[in-house]
């Protein structure tokens, strides 16, 4: 052997190191490798899972903001439309007000008529009995007094 080198040796040494390349890689590298190419794929499938959701949450976001548009339209509508019928119920009442207080003032008026012509009535016939309790005292106690009584009335009319 030339130079020390034994063939047997080096060829059971590269036999050696390709049993264990080979145990290595089958030991070793392998299942790393599954184990990374499953992760990356359960890591795939999160985000699509992801994505998903983001895409189901923004889609969900939009009917909610529509739905949120069409309850304050909504709302504005009742608001306008509660405006309206308040100003009516008012304008209603306010002319109910007014023509109770048109029948007031009517009953008032005429009840007011009535008690100024009981008033006149009553002091008619007050005047009336007065006159008549005048005239029988004249009666009864001079019969001069009547005659005086009623040249007085008669003097006082041509001089007016």
């Amino acid at each position: 052997m030339p130079l020390n080198i034994d063939w047997q040796q080096i060829l059971l040494h590269l036999f050696n190191f390709a049993i264990l390349t080979g145990g290595l890689y089958f030991i070793l590298y392998k299942p790393v490798k599954d184990f990374m190419a499953k992760r990356e794929q359960h890591y795939k499938e999160l985000n699509e899972l992801a994505e998903q959701d983001r895409a189901e949450a923004e889609k969900l976001r939009k009917t909610m903001q529509d739905k949120l548009d069409a309850a304050e339209e909504e709302i504005a509508a009742m608001r306008t439309r509660a405006s309206d019928e308040i100003d009516a119920e008012k304008q209603r009442q306010l002319g109910e007000a007014r023509a109770e207080a048109r029948r007031i003032l009517e009953t008032a008026g005429k009840t007011a008529e009535l008690r100024t012509k009981k008033a006149l009535a009553d002091s008619n016939d007050d005047i009336r009995a007065l006159a008549m309790d005048a005239v029988r005292k004249m009666l009864l106690t001079d019969g001069n007094a009547l005659d005086h009584f009623l040249d007085a009335a008669e003097g006082g009319k041509s001089d007016g």
